[in-house]
């Protein structure tokens, strides 16, 4: 049988087992140098030298921001619904409210004229996600939070290297989350980066992730065990180096596909945005999520290609988050959810697997499966 294409492959390889023996051997494989060199690689390499402040997942450095950004109780948080649930849970687990935003539907971000519409006098924040890597637009969300005197945070977890105007992702808001997870761009294995504006939240953002304390045994605030091991920084401080390449092979292979699909929408790229392609997302326009699941289907089954759905189930319809939608109508959530479906775009692909992969679409689709 021919091999399947995947959605995603993380590349690991003998630099990142190297990193990983030298921190074994050392001994101190807990929260140590490893980790701290991270976080000034990372600063300088991705977010024009903010602070960044290193933890044990995206999910963690999401809800570590927002409490170090005083989130909580009695709040309000505005985050789209199309997104993975990680964006609304970290608001709910503060004790503050996720309110749902429509997006905008050519780049799937939150569309700043549904989030003006979503405020009410407890809305502290705007969470934007730059979803798939490529970044919301954030002139006009900071044009809305400076009307309403709103924070701004970023969910840049699949947006390593993304920019607009020239601006880095995760330098716009108060904080930035990048997440490390094996299927991101870059992974540590699993992990976490918060970028933060100013010393003082990055100072809060440490003492949250280490049970409240700077200095062992004085604990100043209540906190979480949220650390990164010197183990997965290792291998994070490995795949940084290598990320721009990555990247940039990620960034043609999507041109290849942009040229070479039919019968899609292929994922438009805003004036001044650099998108990083986590996922090369295309629409079926006008598809149902039935119609559009059986062209998943064959192109799993027929021609060995694998490719996602993200999402399929807008967080607002999820059992988990529903009661925070109270009745929320997001009709350009709810046709992205439909439509949607993320192809093989990550730099490990061939040219014989972008043509497999362009062919398989191009066939399925236009025979109308």
């Amino acid at each position: 049988m021919v091999e399947l294409i995947p959605a995603a492959r993380p590349l690991i390889g003998a630099e990142e087992r190297a990193a990983v023996d030298r921190v074994l051997a050392s001994g101190m494989v807990a929260q140590g140098p490893e980790v701290a060199a991270f976080e000034a690689e990372f600063a300088e390499e991705l977010v024009a030298g903010r602070e960044c402040v290193a933890v044990n997942s995206g999910t963690s450095g999401l809800h570590l921001g927002l409490l170090a950004a005083g989130v909580g109780p009695g709040d309000e948080v505005i985050v789209p619904s199309f997104t993975f649930a990680a964006t609304a849970n970290a608001v709910a687990l503060t004790g503050a409210v996720p309110v749902f935003a429509d997006i905008e539907p050519e780049h799937f971000c939150l569309d700043p004229a549904a989030v003006a519409a979503a405020v009410t006098p407890r809305t502290k924040a705007v969470l934007p996600v730059h979803l798939y890597g490529h970044p919301a637009d954030m002139t006009g969300l900071a044009a809305v939070a400076a009307e309403h005197g709103l924070a701004v945070f970023e969910d840049a977890a699949q947006a390593h290297g993304a920019s607009l105007g020239g601006q880095a992702v995760g330098t716009f808001g108060e904080f930035g989350m990048f997440s490390l997870y094996p299927t991101k761009n870059m992974t540590s294995g699993e992990g976490g980066m918060v970028s933060c504006a100013g010393p003082a939240l990055a100072r809060r953002v440490r003492l949250l992730r280490n049970q409240g304390m700077e200095r062992q045994y004085a604990n100043e605030v209540v906190g979480l065990n949220n650390r990164m091991t010197d183990i997965h920084a290792a291998i994070g401080r490995v795949q940084l180096t290598k990320l721009a390449g990555w990247t940039a092979k990620r960034q043609a292979n999507a041109a290849f596909l942009d040229a070479h699909l039919d019968g899609v929408t292929v994922p438009p790229v805003a004036a001044g945005a650099v998108h990083v392609y986590h996922q090369y997302t295309v629409r079926l326009p006008g598809a149902s999520a039935g119609e559009r699941d059986r062209v998943v289907t064959a192109l799993r089954e027929e021609h060995r290609v694998g490719s996602g759905v993200y999402y399929p189930i807008p967080c607002h319809r999820l059992e988990s988050l529903s009661g925070y939608a109270g009745g929320a109508d997001l009709p350009q959530t709810e046709r992205a959810a439909a439509e949607v479906i993320s192809l093989p775009v990550h730099p490990s692909l061939t040219p014989a697997d972008l043509d497999r992969i362009t062919t398989a679409v191009n066939t399925t689709v236009n025979a109308g499966a």
